[in-house]
């Protein structure tokens, strides 16, 4: 897909956050040759604007109520190769960077990006390039491995999770909310690149993260 002078670029946008979408629109719409074309807050509805218009450029969060974007990349370039995905994600990981390129994303960028980096990443993945943010670009070094750094805090929940406690007995042993742990133990799924607490528990226990 390559947009000429004649052919706006059109974009959808999915994440959960209202006011995140609200504000990319704006910033979208001051930008010559891209109209926003659809939004959608979850999974599902992603899939259905998909079927309906599939967009040229699809702007994608990582962490959705329904599910994790990285982890829609491969069925979205199987079902529709002329959609370009750019992530649209506060995840500023290596890991997580690394994980959403081989997972067929197409482009990476941060969510305190400058609103020039994001249309600046829009256009390029539309040009068939690749596209990673200049945060994103500085954590992302593809050549180099690096072990994954958790935070004392997440060490101490993922401890936790490993001993078998659940969401909510983590949150009363922490004194933290209910909906904290909660992402914590999403980030922690995302940073060390399982689908499931099974995996994370051999995971956390194989690289003796506890």
């Amino acid at each position: 897909m390559n947009p000429t002078d004649n052919h706006s670029i059109r974009v959808a946008m999915v994440d959960d956050h209202r006011v995140v979408i609200d504000s990319l629109a704006e910033i979208i719409a001051k930008a010559d040759g891209i109209v926003v074309t659809a939004r959608a807050y979850n999974l599902a509805d992603c899939r259905k604007l998909l079927d309906t218009a599939p967009p040229d450029v699809l702007l994608l969060d990582v962490s959705l109520p329904d599910g994790n974007g990285i982890d829609i990349c491969h069925e979205i370039r199987e079902r529709y190769p002329d959609v370009r995905i750019l992530m649209l994600t506060s995840y500023a990981e290596r890991n997580v960077i690394g994980r959403a390129l081989d997972g067929g994303a197409h482009g990476y960028v941060l969510k305190n990006a400058s609103a020039e980096e994001v249309v600046e990443g829009i256009r390029t993945v539309a040009a068939g390039r690749q596209f990673l943010c200049g945060q994103a670009a500085k954590l992302f070094k593809p050549r180099s491995w690096q072990p994954v750094v958790l935070s004392p805090k997440e060490r101490e929940v993922l401890r936790l999770i490993v001993d078998g406690l659940t969401i909510k007995e983590i949150a009363d042993k922490l004194c933290l909310g209910f909906e904290t742990v909660r992402s914590y133990h999403k980030y922690l799924h995302l940073k060390l690149g399982v689908h499931n607490t099974a995996q994370l528990v051999r995971m956390a226990i194989e690289q003796k993260l506890v």
